[in-house]
């Protein structure tokens, strides 16, 4: 009696013909015939595979030893499995290869698969170097990688979508990883002292904007915050517990030094801010949350691919490149808007002139762009793009990407009576112009002026 194919097991061969014949003449029923369909399917895929299981590996070589005897012709390669179907096969990680090449040579063959092909587009090169990294000088992959995206940008969808996008951002800001645990953490902390002024400001953060209101929820947006400024608050925190040395007094008058506890240092001068409000942090002291880091936010939610990502390199942005504009006072925001009226005046003096005249500084009509890294003004895939520029070669330059804007307005503003209804809220953004037009206008600027440039958001 000739054995169900129902019961066969994934690894025999298929019945003959005149079985499977006399099998799906007669099914018993549809569950039958699908059953009978699945076994030859497993039956099938199994044979396409690369690397059978140990026992098939031993029937195999049986089977091959006995034909050798009648037939000494080369076994045949079998065919690569169909990758259009998505039938899932068996892993076959465990297996025992035969033959397997020395660690030495396996080795040299993954190093070897690493390396840039010299005739490779350069968006597979720009993929590359993101999922395999660099393969020799770090510093020259880096400056190879900024030189891919201002020359050849991130590709991306209609939506501003990229699936490199925040990899490359996160290795531009030298962001570290995360786990995920350590983000969930500062979630279940709940409430951080600054979590009012944190509502008061989500609901209306791109509320124009109806990409981002698709793809990011307004309780992601305040998760994000939230953890932030319970990060930033247990740094201010351990910085204010922090003992320090201090000069005292002996009993025969010398001076000597001494650890400071925290009640001598407050005692020596009061914190400019407290713990509970850093909002209304002063010049010299972080802050936990100031208005518009909302907006500053929300592109990092746009473009990772988890709120874990968004956190951390967000963090990292606000606290290595620009810590300056997150503090109560926002000094590094005004030294900014100061410096857009000195580079303004550098490479468009006319312009600079006929502003100036209408009194029109950089304080009424840039704030927003300066401190949001032009954020606020859409559209966002446009936003994201003049962001990998800025990441690439330093969020510094949007000093310069505002004055660039400046100039692309710069007929229609000489010719307006009133600039001041023009400069209420700037023209959509064209982010290739406005890195044209800076990298341009970048050689005009003084060594001098290009130090503060860099200096000014710490």
């Amino acid at each position: 009696m000739t054995n169900s194919p129902i019961k066969q097991t994934p690894h025999l061969a298929p019945a003959t013909t005149a079985q499977s014949d006399h099998q799906l003449r007669s099914p018993k029923s549809n569950r039958g015939l699908r059953k009978l369909q699945s076994a030859h399917q497993l039956s099938s895929n199994y044979a396409a595979l690369n690397s059978p299981s140990l026992i098939s590996q031993q029937r195999q070589q049986q089977q091959r030893n006995t034909s050798s005897s009648h037939n000494n012709q080369a076994p045949q390669i079998p065919p690569l499995p169909d990758l259009s179907s998505h039938h899932r096969t068996r892993s076959n990680s465990d297996a025992v290869v035969p033959n397997a090449p020395s660690n030495a040579a396996a080795t040299k063959r993954v190093a070897a698969s690493k390396k840039i092909a010299p005739n490779q587009n350069p968006r597979e090169e720009l993929e590359g170097l993101v999922r395999q990294g660099p393969q020799g000088d770090v510093p020259a992959e880096l400056s190879r990688l900024r030189h891919l995206v201002l020359c050849e940008g991130l590709y991306a969808d209609s939506d501003g979508m990229s699936q490199i996008r925040i990899y490359v951002w996160l290795i531009l800001l030298n962001a570290p990883a995360i786990s995920t645990d350590s983000y969930l953490d500062l979630i279940r902390r709940g409430a951080s002292p600054a979590y009012s002024k944190i509502r008061n400001d989500t609901f209306r953060t791109l509320a124009t904007n109806p990409l981002f209101k698709r793809r990011v929820s307004e309780a992601s947006l305040i998760r994000l915050l939230n953890a932030v400024a319970w990060k930033l608050h247990d740094a201010k925190v351990e910085k204010l517990t922090e003992p320090t040395m201090v000069n005292a007094a002996n009993e025969r008058g010398s001076p000597e030094l001494q650890h400071a506890s925290p009640i001598i240092k407050h005692a020596q001068g009061p914190p400019t801010t407290t713990a509970t409000d850093g909002s209304e942090a002063g010049g010299t002291e972080p802050g936990i949350y100031v208005q518009g880091m909302n907006v500053l936010c929300a592109p990092f939610l746009y473009a990772a691919r988890s709120e874990a990502e968004a956190f951390v390199a967000f963090h990292g942005f606000i606290t290595k490149e620009c810590p300056g504009y997150v503090r109560g006072a926002m000094d590094g925001v005004h030294r900014g808007l100061a410096l857009v009226d000195k580079c303004l005046a550098i490479v468009d003096p006319k312009l600079s002139s006929y502003l100036q005249s209408k009194h029109m500084k950089a304080e009424l009509y840039a704030f927003a762009s300066v401190l949001t890294m032009c954020a606020c003004t859409p559209p966002l895939p446009e936003v994201l793009q003049l962001w990998d520029f800025l990441f690439a070669y330093g969020p510094h330059l949007n000093i310069l990407c505002i004055c660039a804007q400046l100039v692309i307005m710069r007929e229609t503003l000489l010719t307006s009576p009133s600039p001041t209804k023009l400069l209420r809220s700037f023209p959509p953004l064209q982010a290739k112009l406005i890195v044209e037009i800076t990298v341009s206008n970048l050689r005009k600027i003084p060594a001098d002026i290009y130090e503060e440039l860099v200096h000014h958001a710490e």
